[in-house]
Protein backbone atom coordinates (compact mmCIF):
# COMPACT_ATOMS: atom_id res chain seq x y z
CA UNK A 1 0.00 0.00 0.00
CA UNK A 2 1.82 3.11 -1.23
CA UNK A 3 1.20 6.49 0.31
CA UNK A 4 0.90 7.92 -3.21
CA UNK A 5 -2.08 5.67 -3.94
CA UNK A 6 -3.71 6.51 -0.61
CA UNK A 7 -3.40 10.25 -1.28
CA UNK A 8 -4.79 9.67 -4.76
CA UNK A 9 -8.04 8.06 -3.59
CA UNK A 10 -8.59 10.05 -0.40
CA UNK A 11 -10.33 12.99 -2.13
CA UNK A 12 -13.08 10.74 -3.51
CA UNK A 13 -13.44 9.01 -0.13
CA UNK A 14 -13.69 12.36 1.66
CA UNK A 15 -16.30 13.47 -0.86
CA UNK A 16 -18.30 10.32 -0.09
CA UNK A 17 -17.81 10.92 3.64
CA UNK A 18 -19.22 14.42 3.14
CA UNK A 19 -22.42 12.92 1.72
CA UNK A 20 -22.55 10.46 4.63
CA UNK A 21 -22.19 13.27 7.18
CA UNK A 22 -24.77 15.40 5.38
CA UNK A 23 -27.31 12.57 5.49
CA UNK A 24 -26.40 11.84 9.11
CA UNK A 25 -26.81 15.45 10.26
CA UNK A 26 -30.13 16.17 8.55
CA UNK A 27 -31.57 12.79 9.57
CA UNK A 28 -30.84 13.56 13.23
CA UNK A 29 -32.19 17.09 12.86
CA UNK A 30 -35.45 15.76 11.43
CA UNK A 31 -35.95 12.48 13.27
CA UNK A 32 -35.31 13.63 16.86
CA UNK A 33 -38.12 16.25 16.91
CA UNK A 34 -40.34 13.83 15.00
CA UNK A 35 -39.63 11.14 17.59
CA UNK A 36 -40.54 13.48 20.46
CA UNK A 37 -43.81 14.53 18.80
CA UNK A 38 -44.77 10.95 17.95
CA UNK A 39 -43.94 9.78 21.48
CA UNK A 40 -46.25 12.45 22.91
CA UNK A 41 -48.97 11.26 20.55
CA UNK A 42 -48.40 7.65 21.59
CA UNK A 43 -48.97 8.58 25.22
CA UNK A 44 -52.02 10.74 24.50
CA UNK A 45 -55.56 9.74 25.47
CA UNK A 46 -56.91 10.39 21.97
CA UNK A 47 -57.22 6.80 20.80
CA UNK A 48 -57.51 7.33 16.99
CA UNK A 49 -54.27 9.33 16.98
CA UNK A 50 -52.60 6.75 19.19
CA UNK A 51 -53.64 3.88 16.90
CA UNK A 52 -52.45 5.75 13.80
CA UNK A 53 -49.04 6.48 15.33
CA UNK A 54 -48.71 2.90 16.59
CA UNK A 55 -49.32 1.70 13.02
CA UNK A 56 -46.62 4.07 11.75
CA UNK A 57 -44.10 2.86 14.36
CA UNK A 58 -44.99 -0.78 13.68
CA UNK A 59 -44.44 -0.36 9.92
CA UNK A 60 -41.15 1.51 10.27
CA UNK A 61 -39.69 -0.84 12.89
CA UNK A 62 -41.12 -4.00 11.34
CA UNK A 63 -39.65 -3.57 7.85
CA UNK A 64 -35.97 -3.21 6.86
CA UNK A 65 -34.65 0.28 6.19
CA UNK A 66 -33.24 -1.00 2.91
CA UNK A 67 -36.74 -2.00 1.78
CA UNK A 68 -38.09 1.40 2.81
CA UNK A 69 -35.40 3.15 0.74
CA UNK A 70 -36.27 1.05 -2.30
CA UNK A 71 -40.00 1.69 -1.80
CA UNK A 72 -39.60 5.46 -1.49
CA UNK A 73 -37.30 5.86 -4.50
CA UNK A 74 -38.60 3.16 -6.85
CA UNK A 75 -42.12 2.49 -5.57
CA UNK A 76 -43.67 5.89 -4.90
CA UNK A 77 -43.13 7.15 -8.49
CA UNK A 78 -45.72 4.56 -9.54
CA UNK A 79 -48.36 6.67 -7.76
CA UNK A 80 -46.87 9.95 -8.97
CA UNK A 81 -44.66 10.81 -5.97
CA UNK A 82 -41.11 11.33 -7.23
CA UNK A 83 -38.06 12.08 -5.09
CA UNK A 84 -34.51 12.90 -6.11
CA UNK A 85 -32.00 10.35 -4.81
CA UNK A 86 -30.83 12.38 -1.82
CA UNK A 87 -34.34 13.53 -0.91
CA UNK A 88 -35.61 9.94 -1.08
CA UNK A 89 -32.83 8.78 1.22
CA UNK A 90 -33.40 11.60 3.69
CA UNK A 91 -37.18 11.06 3.72
CA UNK A 92 -36.82 7.31 4.36
CA UNK A 93 -34.16 7.78 7.04
CA UNK A 94 -36.13 10.43 8.94
CA UNK A 95 -39.29 8.31 8.95
CA UNK A 96 -37.39 5.21 10.03
CA UNK A 97 -35.32 6.77 12.79
CA UNK A 98 -38.24 8.93 13.92
CA UNK A 99 -40.12 5.73 14.74
CA UNK A 100 -37.23 4.29 16.74
CA UNK A 101 -36.69 7.56 18.61
CA UNK A 102 -40.43 7.73 19.32
CA UNK A 103 -40.33 4.41 21.16
CA UNK A 104 -37.24 5.48 23.08
CA UNK A 105 -38.79 8.79 24.11
CA UNK A 106 -42.09 7.12 24.97
CA UNK A 107 -40.27 4.93 27.47
CA UNK A 108 -38.60 8.04 28.86
CA UNK A 109 -41.86 9.96 29.25
CA UNK A 110 -43.59 7.01 30.90
CA UNK A 111 -40.78 6.74 33.45
CA UNK A 112 -41.52 10.24 34.80
CA UNK A 113 -43.61 10.09 37.95
CA UNK A 114 -47.09 11.59 37.61
CA UNK A 115 -46.50 13.49 40.81
CA UNK A 116 -44.18 15.82 38.94
CA UNK A 117 -46.97 16.82 36.56
CA UNK A 118 -49.27 17.43 39.54
CA UNK A 119 -46.62 19.53 41.28
CA UNK A 120 -46.22 21.59 38.10
CA UNK A 121 -49.97 22.24 38.01
CA UNK A 122 -49.82 23.40 41.64
CA UNK A 123 -47.08 25.83 40.60
CA UNK A 124 -49.40 26.98 37.79
CA UNK A 125 -47.09 25.92 35.01
CA UNK A 126 -48.66 25.31 31.63
CA UNK A 127 -48.35 21.90 29.95
CA UNK A 128 -45.72 23.31 27.58
CA UNK A 129 -43.71 24.79 30.44
CA UNK A 130 -43.94 21.52 32.35
CA UNK A 131 -42.55 19.60 29.41
CA UNK A 132 -39.83 22.11 28.60
CA UNK A 133 -38.58 22.89 32.11
CA UNK A 134 -39.28 19.73 34.10
CA UNK A 135 -40.05 16.66 32.03
CA UNK A 136 -37.91 16.83 28.87
CA UNK A 137 -34.58 17.48 30.67
CA UNK A 138 -35.16 14.36 32.76
CA UNK A 139 -36.29 12.33 29.75
CA UNK A 140 -33.18 13.34 27.83
CA UNK A 141 -31.00 12.09 30.69
CA UNK A 142 -32.86 8.77 30.73
CA UNK A 143 -32.78 8.14 26.96
CA UNK A 144 -29.22 9.30 26.17
CA UNK A 145 -27.71 5.75 26.18
CA UNK A 146 -30.44 4.42 23.86
CA UNK A 147 -30.26 7.47 21.62
CA UNK A 148 -26.49 7.01 21.48
CA UNK A 149 -26.87 3.46 20.17
CA UNK A 150 -29.21 4.66 17.43
CA UNK A 151 -26.87 7.53 16.50
CA UNK A 152 -24.02 5.05 16.02
CA UNK A 153 -26.31 2.78 14.00
CA UNK A 154 -27.23 5.76 11.84
CA UNK A 155 -23.59 6.32 10.88
CA UNK A 156 -23.37 2.72 9.66
CA UNK A 157 -26.87 2.56 8.15
CA UNK A 158 -26.03 5.52 5.92
CA UNK A 159 -24.12 3.02 3.75
CA UNK A 160 -27.47 1.59 2.62
CA UNK A 161 -28.03 4.52 0.26
CA UNK A 162 -25.85 2.73 -2.30
CA UNK A 163 -29.00 0.85 -3.34
CA UNK A 164 -30.43 4.02 -4.91
CA UNK A 165 -27.11 5.09 -6.41
CA UNK A 166 -26.19 7.84 -3.96
CA UNK A 167 -22.47 8.61 -3.75
CA UNK A 168 -21.74 8.00 -0.08
CA UNK A 169 -18.51 6.87 1.59
CA UNK A 170 -18.98 3.14 1.03
CA UNK A 171 -19.92 3.61 -2.62
CA UNK A 172 -16.78 5.67 -3.19
CA UNK A 173 -14.72 2.86 -1.64
CA UNK A 174 -16.46 0.19 -3.73
CA UNK A 175 -15.83 2.13 -6.94
CA UNK A 176 -12.12 2.49 -6.16
CA UNK A 177 -11.86 -1.19 -5.17
CA UNK A 178 -13.51 -2.39 -8.37
CA UNK A 179 -11.44 -0.05 -10.52
CA UNK A 180 -8.03 -0.77 -8.98
CA UNK A 181 -8.61 -4.38 -7.84
CA UNK A 182 -7.36 -3.76 -4.30
CA UNK A 183 -8.88 -3.80 -0.83
CA UNK A 184 -7.01 -0.68 0.27
CA UNK A 185 -9.99 1.68 -0.39
CA UNK A 186 -12.27 -0.50 1.75
CA UNK A 187 -9.70 -0.55 4.56
CA UNK A 188 -9.63 3.25 4.44
CA UNK A 189 -13.44 3.33 4.40
CA UNK A 190 -13.49 1.18 7.53
CA UNK A 191 -10.98 3.51 9.18
CA UNK A 192 -13.05 6.58 8.35
CA UNK A 193 -16.20 4.93 9.75
CA UNK A 194 -14.31 4.08 12.96
CA UNK A 195 -13.18 7.70 13.27
CA UNK A 196 -16.73 9.01 12.72
CA UNK A 197 -18.15 6.62 15.30
CA UNK A 198 -15.37 7.54 17.72
CA UNK A 199 -16.25 11.22 17.38
CA UNK A 200 -19.95 10.47 17.93
CA UNK A 201 -19.13 8.39 21.02
CA UNK A 202 -16.98 11.20 22.44
CA UNK A 203 -19.74 13.78 21.92
CA UNK A 204 -22.39 11.50 23.41
CA UNK A 205 -20.25 10.94 26.49
CA UNK A 206 -19.94 14.70 26.91
CA UNK A 207 -23.71 15.12 26.59
CA UNK A 208 -24.28 12.36 29.16
CA UNK A 209 -21.96 14.11 31.61
CA UNK A 210 -23.78 17.38 30.91
CA UNK A 211 -27.04 15.84 32.13
CA UNK A 212 -25.48 13.92 35.04
CA UNK A 213 -26.77 16.51 37.53
CA UNK A 214 -30.23 14.90 37.19
CA UNK A 215 -28.99 11.86 39.15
Amino acid sequence: MSMHYVMEILPSLFQGAGMTLKLFFWTLLGSLPLGILVSLGLTSKFRPLQWLLELYVWLMRGTPLLLQLIFVFYGLPIVGIVFQRYDAALFAFILNYGAYFAEIFRGGFQSIDQGQYEAARVLRLSYGQTLRKIVIPQVVKIVIPSIGNEVINLVKDSSLVYVIGLGDLLRAGNVATARDVTLVPLLLVGLIYLILIGICTFILNKVEKRYSYFK
